[in-house]
């Protein structure tokens, strides 16, 4: 009797550890979605409604956590490369990918923050990465193969592209959530060959109402 008990014990402890482990993932992709990934494990157990030391029994360190809420992520990221290399107008394509991108650094503030900076510590992540990295560089190839795009456009400046919407989500967020749309319309639209048509913008212009309003909001930060 005694071993069957101590054997129904561990299995027991093993699906409550596991259903900690999955509160804890979870809290920690709703404070990151929110707040950013600047936030401490004390942030993620509270949220979680867990001990500390269960966070850190099962995550040594955050860079831990974050590899393990943004590794699907950016699988996702990856096979959405892949999938607009598919499409039939290379520039299309391309801007699917790169909305797509800015839409989920919309919804997500750490994603904006892992997208943006190193990948030490997170193993997952930077092998996410790899993938999403060349297939971005075969729809620039693509697209200015086909001559919808500047020839002198590279991955990097793509890269830095994103950087400067995504700078234009985080400003506009408490006002206008969606008014990034219009100014990555028009980013594109200084991406495409000469002679290329212009692009109608998707949102309307910010009001001097919403200027102000955004911009005491990022006081208050």
């Amino acid at each position: 009797m005694k071993i069957v008990s101590t054997v129904t014990g561990g299995r027991r402890l093993r699906a409550d550890a596991e259903r900690n482990r999955r509160k804890i993932l979870d809290a920690a992709a709703e404070l990151f979605a929110t707040r950013g990934i600047d936030i401490t494990l004390d942030d993620v157990a509270r949220h979680a409604k867990v001990g500390v030391g269960t966070v850190y029994r099962r995550f040594t360190c955050k860079q831990e956590l974050v590899d393990g809420v943004f590794q699907q992520h950016m699988d996702d990221l990856a096979d959405s490369a892949t999938a607009a290399l598919e499409r039939e107008d290379p520039w299309e394509g391309l801007v699917d990918f790169v909305a797509l991108t800015c839409e989920k650094m919309a919804l997500n503030r750490g994603m904006a923050d892992v997208f943006f900076t190193g990948d030490e510590g997170r193993t997952q992540v930077a092998c996410a990465r790899e993938r999403v990295t060349p297939v971005v560089d075969a729809l620039i190839t693509r697209a200015r193969d086909a001559g919808a795009l500047r020839p002198d456009v590279t991955v990097n400046d793509l890269f830095a592209v994103s950087r400067m919407v995504e700078s234009v989500i985080d400003f506009v967020r408490p006002v206008a959530p969606e008014a990034w749309r219009r100014y990555l319309a028009l980013v594109l639209d200084g991406l495409r060959a000469e002679g290329a048509a212009r692009t109608p913008l998707p949102a309307p212009s910010l009001t001097d109402d919403q200027v102000e309003q955004a911009k005491a909001s990022c006081i208050r930060r």
